[in-house]
């Protein structure tokens, strides 16, 4: 079911979606940065519970990426998700000077990113297995990335209440790329906080980092040190970290609340992980209903590339060459226990 959202400025019509599948559990999607505005669980008791952190309208997304650390609520990020040093890659032998957004460096694909640009519904199927597909055409020269880019990105919900996030892209000459999904995810509800859930990550080491959140390019193994989350317990109060994952389409993540049972878990093709605690809106805008959001409301699974990867020479291949396809899968799975 299509209805009207809003209109952003420059005068484009943002849409909203719902979908729901056989078991109760519902998605609402919006063009506006592909984003997931909500996300209801069927909980054993009967109660719907919306998981995932955002707004009830179009103004509240659109200031929010005037928030001095935008929150990025359920969006879809993109050409690069994370930090780029110095906003500055080298690609074919040509360094490439994309626009900076935070400090000297560029995060989450610059100024007006993906998360914030109109995206048009490419098909939508109803029944079992729901799914929408939406899409985006990112022209060459936009935040300083090469080639045309077209991306693809398939919202499925699973009659198992799994979230399956297929993104599809190609593009004209040799670029960058490095999509991610943004949802804050809570649990308990979206008006509550992350404290008392659990946290597992199978990853056996993070990225090391400087003061400004960049990578060194070193790998810190994580045994027995206070992110050592291979095995579950409580959700850390601060994190915004990038862990290196074990293996390629297995378990990667998960979450679970001892308050309900609710529990989710992530799978993903990627090689890592950014977990971030956050939510924050700084007591500036009204979430939804009415909900003040702080820095303990969500937590981000971030499944992705290595940030900074082009940069260092071991880390993940993130360029996409003309003539390859670009395919990266997420899967967030909620369970009852």
């Amino acid at each position: 079911m299509i209805k009207f959202f809003g209109n952003v400025p420059e005068g484009g019509i943002i849409d909203s979606c719902e979908l729901a599948n056989k078991k109760g559990m519902t998605m609402k999607v919006i063009t506006y940065g592909a984003t997931i505005t909500s996300l209801k669980i069927p909980l054993k008791n009967g109660e719907l519970l919306d998981v995932v952190l955002g707004f009830d309208n179009l103004e509240a997304y659109l200031n929010s990426f005037n928030l001095k650390s935008a929150p990025y609520f359920g969006a879809t990020v993109g050409r690069y998700a994370g930090r780029i040093n110095n906003s500055t890659v080298n690609l074919n032998g040509k360094s490439i000077y994309l626009n900076s957004n935070n400090n000297a460096n560029s995060l989450h694909g610059g100024n007006i990113g993906f998360s914030q640009k109109q995206w048009k519904i490419k098909d939508i199927k109803e029944g079992k297995n729901p799914s929408i597909t939406l899409s985006y055409f990112s022209q060459d020269g936009e935040e300083n990335y090469p080639g045309d880019l077209s991306v693809d990105l398939t919202y499925t919900l699973s009659e198992e209440n799994e979230l399956i996030i297929d993104y599809v892209a190609n593009t004209s000459e040799d670029t960058i790329i490095n999509l991610t999904h943004h949802s804050y995810f809570n649990l308990d509800g979206h008006n509550s906080t992350i404290i008392d859930q659990k946290l597992m990550v199978d990853s056996y080491g993070i990225l090391e980092t400087n003061d400004q959140n960049i990578p060194t390019g070193k790998l810190l193994n994580l045994e027995n040190k206070p992110f050592d989350f291979k095995q579950a317990k409580k959700c850390p109060q601060a994190i915004d970290t990038t862990f290196v994952l074990n293996e390629s389409d297995a378990l990667s993540a998960s979450l679970f609340n001892p308050k309900n049972n609710l529990a989710m878990f992530v799978y993903t093709n990627q090689p890592a992980v950014h977990i971030y605690v956050g939510g924050n809106c700084f007591n500036e805008i009204k979430s939804k209903e009415n909900t003040d959001y702080n820095a303990l409301s969500g937590i981000c699974f971030e499944t992705q590339n290595f940030p900074d990867a082009p940069n260092h020479k071991h880390f993940p291949n993130a360029v996409l060459k003309k003539g390859e396809v670009y395919q990266h899968k997420t899967i967030y799975k909620f369970q009852n226990m």
